[in-house]
């Protein structure tokens, strides 16, 4: 509990005197957490297919 109360003090304490610095590197930011996006929410959807689509390319149905 202490280290979560000092690491919170010293990080108001860095964000109040470099408040500007912050919102400067926001952009940057989300233009970074775009291939972490890309990675972590597109990983699993590109082999799943609906039903209708896999019997009309004359696929088998995919079997988890």
């Amino acid at each position: 509990m202490l280290l979560l109360t000092i690491g919170s003090a010293v990080l108001f304490y860095f964000g109040r005197e470099h408040w500007g610095h912050i919102f400067g590197f926001l952009p940057y930011a989300l233009f970074l957490a775009c291939p972490l996006m890309h990675l972590f929410m597109h990983h699993n959807r590109h082999h799943r297919h609906s039903a209708g689509s896999v019997a009309e390319a004359g696929f088998p149905p995919h079997r988890p």
